[in-house]
């Protein structure tokens, strides 16, 4: 009897169809599609007779432009990681109207209550207070808070407005705090509309109390966050790192906390994992995240329904709509490296 079903290729490294489904979302894929797994760097090696009928591809292994030749019939890549990655060409993906969407907008909201987490930490010295507790040398009352301060009603600056960043914005709502953004890939009306206020980096950075970067790494902004833009900061400012460590000159920001002019907390680092001898593991001021802030299985879970809602969605020959579509004009400045643990 012939399988009928359309073919889904399964390639979400380093996620799993077990990670990012439910048990019942996983038996409704199963049920409605025939997958293929295969190893992301192997997309080429299938058969023909996988490659010519398969219509969606789960997570965003390395195309080429042969491969894309022998894929006739493919809709939409659903990637599953977060980033959008430099691995494919989409200017023949666009031409041939094929659709690259990310799920990464799970992970904005679990990120964001995060970076909040690390700003109260950092206002507040939580962390350092209970270490000092727990090894008999706390300062009791007043004399713990000699240099702590509140977020509510405070300067805060946001360094990219994308899912995360509006995520952040409201969970900072209840703080009464002056958000300004810096996001050169929006008008100022949409910044506005959304209850921020637009900015230049300079100002952003001279102006708030509290900094955070949830801004993609691109062709045009690596290592952008250097000794110059920390210096700018208010003296005692905070930092908050929660996109990718690649938009800052790392070297520069422990510079910055070692000389006691800012402190900072970061969820990603130059290198996953970090070495044992890194200096920033022993940098005072700075509070360390191992790259766990969205990693939650609740946001996981999320990545399966979006997908099979938008094939569904697509399977009626509609475009897909819950997930975030890739767009012409930026895909292909992303640069993020993509994640080897989840």
């Amino acid at each position: 009897m012939t399988d009928t079903r359309p073919v889904a290729i399964s390639a979400p490294e380093p996620r799993t169809l077990e990670l990012i489904f439910t048990p019942e979302a996983l038996k409704r894929l199963k049920e409605t599609y025939r997958i293929v797994e295969a190893d992301p760097e192997d997309i080429a090696g299938l058969g023909d007779d996988v490659l010519s009928q398969a219509r969606y591809i789960i997570g965003q292994p390395p195309l080429t432009a042969e491969t894309l030749d022998r894929m006739a019939n493919l809709r939409c890549i659903l990637n599953v990681e977060s980033n959008l990655i430099n691995n494919m060409p989409y200017d023949i993906l666009f031409a041939r109207g094929i659709h690259v969407v990310t799920t990464g907008q799970v992970f904005a909201e679990p990120v964001a209550e995060l970076g909040l987490a690390m700003a109260l930490n950092l206002a507040r010295g939580i962390v350092d207070a209970d270490i000092d507790f727990r090894e008999g040398r706390e300062r009791w009352g007043g004399d713990g808070n000699a240099e702590a301060r509140l977020l509510s009603g405070s300067d805060v600056g946001i360094v990219g407005f994308g899912d995360l960043g509006k995520a952040l914005a409201r969970v900072l709502s209840g703080f009464r705090a002056r958000v300004r953004v810096f996001d050169p890939w929006l008008p100022p009306s949409m910044l506005k509309e959304a209850g921020v206020e637009p900015s230049s980096l300079d100002t952003m950075l001279g102006e708030s109390d509290f900094v955070f970067v949830v801004a993609a790494v691109t062709s045009e902004n690596r290592g952008f966050l250097g000794s110059e833009a920390f210096g700018r900061m208010r003296k005692g400012a905070a930092f908050i790192l929660l996109s990718r460590a690649d938009v800052v000159d790392f070297d520069a920001l422990m510079a910055a906390v070692e000389r006691g002019h800012i402190v900072a907390a970061s969820d990603v680092f130059p290198d996953e994992p970090l070495a044992a001898e890194h200096p920033v593991r022993r940098l005072k001021g700075f509070i360390r995240s191992a790259h766990r802030a969205g990693a939650l299985d609740s946001a996981f879970r999320k990545m399966g329904d979006m997908v099979l809602e938008d094939m569904a969605l697509m399977d009626r020959g509609l475009p897909p709509m819950r997930c975030k579509r890739a767009e012409r004009e930026t895909v292909s400045r992303m640069r993020s490296r993509p994640v080897s643990v989840n």
